[in-house]
């Protein structure tokens, strides 16, 4: 059959980095466990009190003297060992998570599932794609909002940049749209549960408290995204090879432009329409019930795994070629894994070697000053440090929001948790140790310096707006 013919011919990855982008990245990250190491030889010792209960007591710092640094072998085995902690649990399940939607998404592509659904959508926007890529930005930035996702998002960026180069844009519009979009959703949040909640419930305040302003905060962070998409599409539209994908997107624009008949086109536009229907029903459901949120990787992992092949057999009808090509997406998604290890073994290095406690009760002392506006900037810094090593949005907030909720520092405990939430939220759009951002980057061929130089003209602007919503919130007593 023609189309069986032309899918074994342009049956490519879809998932693709480069050696070069590989490289880079390895180099990034070893770098900073090495960094990480000779921290632990040149900064103090010390560890958090212990309560009652046998938890942590982060309102506690006791220095310890004497004490070395990390073993060298150790740290270089960092991203090995790491795997025994109860953040080894999260980063195997995330790790899976990523190597079962690769296969998922993998079969997608070859069995032409996702050409047939954004097919339907570009016809129907045809004569308002702008507006079409402002809807998707929208709709990613509430979920990061409203139900602080981030994670999840990237299993929806292959579909978004097919649908993107389809629009006539590029791969890194897509990537705009939905990482970037989903960052910055999670960073302007209005009820995240990893951040607003959260933190809010460590400092005892009401997170539903002068909602009102947070809504402000994100509608202006949307404007400020759309501006920066406007004026990138604007430019790529006058001169296409400013497209930072441009050479990857050539390849990829003639598998998308090929005129394929596609069999049985409405049931496979039915039964992927279903597998995403449930996907999005899991991620909604999974994050608004506490008691099974930790369960949402895992749940998204099974549906993946199950789905996606089921998806692949109804239109291809082919086991073989299914599992062949699943196989193909999940060894694509290997580099992956390794940029994963290698970024999360640093807070493990900082624990081993002592010197986290330390840093933590840095914060403590760093806001001694009088002046709530000084306060509000070393505290914001303080965090954006401690977002380098450690991405986790709960683990910092026991530290910085349990110290906080025991010290005066000038202002309100409800702009402790929006400073707090700023913060924590951009950088996962900035620093090299965010595996979403790292794994986003390598799905579009992005190097990690690239996107820092393409995107720093959005984090002055998002400084400068942030600078300005916490100085307004410390002035009108918020």
């Amino acid at each position: 059959m023609e189309s069986q013919r032309k899918q074994d011919k342009t049956n490519s990855r879809l998932i693709d980095i480069g050696a070069k982008t590989f490289i880079s990245v390895l180099i990034m990250l070893f770098m900073l466990m090495v960094v990480a190491i000779v921290l632990t030889y040149v900064l103090p010792k010390g560890q958090f009190g212990v309560n009652a209960d046998g938890t942590e007591n982060y309102g506690e710092y006791t220095r310890i003297d004497g004490a070395g640094g990390i073993n060298v072998l150790k740290g270089i085995f960092a991203p090995i060992l790491m795997l025994g902690t109860s953040d080894g649990v999260n980063v195997i399940m995330l790790s899976v998570f990523l190597l079962v939607i690769s296969g998922a998404f993998q079969v997608m592509n070859d069995v032409y599932g996702i050409k047939a659904i954004v097919d339907v959508i570009v016809d129907k926007f045809r004569e308002k794609k702008f507006l079409l890529l402002a809807a998707v930005a929208l709709a990613f930035m509430a979920f990061g909002s409203l139900l602080g996702l981030f994670e999840e998002m990237l299993t929806l960026l292959p579909i978004i940049v097919i649908l993107t180069l389809s629009l006539g844009y590029d791969s890194f519009t897509g990537f705009i749209i939905s990482i970037v979009a989903c960052g910055f959703g999670f960073s302007s949040a209005i009820t995240n549960p990893f951040t607003v909640i959260f933190a809010s419930d460590i400092i005892g305040v009401n997170p539903m408290t002068n909602i009102w302003y947070r809504i402000i905060i994100f509608v202006a962070m949307y404007a400020l995204l759309l501006l920066c998409l406007f004026l990138y599409v604007k430019k790529i539209g006058k001169n296409p090879e400013k497209s930072m994908t441009y050479e990857r997107d050539k390849v990829m624009r003639e598998r998308i432009a090929e005129d394929v008949i596609i069999e049985n086109a409405r049931k496979i536009r039915i039964a992927y329409t279903v597998f995403f229907s449930v996907i999005l029903a899991t991620i909604i459901i999974f994050s608004a019930v506490s008691a099974i949120r930790d369960y949402t990787v895992i749940a998204l992992a099974a549906i993946f795994l199950t789905g996606g092949f089921a998806c692949g057999l109804i239109a291809s009808k082919d086991f073989k070629k299914v599992a062949k090509s699943y196989l193909k997406g999940v060894i694509s998604a290997l580099p992956s894994i390794i940029f994963i290890l290698l970024a999360s073994s640093v807070k493990y290095i900082l624990v081993e070697g002592k010197i986290l406690p330390t840093i933590a009760n840095a914060v403590n002392d760093a806001v001694a000053s009088k002046n709530p506006y000084l306060i509000a900037l070393i505290l914001y810094l303080i965090i954006l440090a401690l977002e380098f090593f450690i991405s986790s949005s709960t683990a910092k907030a026991m530290i910085v929001m349990s110290i906080l909720g025991i010290v005066s520092i000038g202002f309100s405990k409800e702009t402790s948790v929006l400073i707090y939430t700023f913060a924590d939220g951009y950088t996962n759009l900035l620093f090299p140790t965010s595996p979403v951002l790292l794994i986003g980057l390598s799905m579009i061929g992005v190097s990690y310096f690239k996107w820092l130089k393409k995107s720093a003209p959005l984090f002055i602007a998002t400084a400068i707006l942030v600078a300005a919503f916490v100085c307004l919130a410390i002035f009108i007593g918020y």
